[in-house]
């Protein structure tokens, strides 16, 4: 059964969720759980507590945050589980919709991709 990642990506300080926000989610998550859609997933700490190691040019470099340069972050994940991929993009898309109708006034890009099970064949 195809696994999908879902992501969140919002501006850098945005507010925190409604309890109503919050309340919805856990029920949505509830659901999906009770579907074996939902297997894992949360949201992420502040991107003040963020530890990035580059890697470039064959050295590695520990770069912890906050980032002034910002303007994005990843604000939650989720590992879920459809039959298809139209079910997935509709789950994603009722995932949409459940922060539409309890916080209206959040913007972010919620992403869904394919986890690969095995690496890509080379060229």
């Amino acid at each position: 059964m195809p696994r999908f990642m879902g992501l969140v990506r919002m501006a850098e300080g945005h507010p925190p969720p409604p309890q109503a926000m919050i309340d919805a989610m856990d029920a949505f998550i509830g659901e999906q759980a009770g579907k074996g859609v939902f297997l894992d997933g949360g949201g992420l700490a502040a991107q003040a507590e963020t530890v990035n190691f580059l890697v470039r040019k064959g050295e590695v470099t520990r770069v912890d945050g906050p980032y002034a340069e910002s303007k994005e972050v990843v604000g939650g994940w989720a590992i879920m589980q459809y039959d298809t991929v139209e079910e997935a993009v509709k789950g994603q898309e009722l995932f949409a919709e459940v922060h539409r109708e309890h916080w209206p006034e959040c913007e972010f890009v919620a992403t869904m991709r394919q986890i690969q099970d095995e690496p890509p064949a080379p060229d």
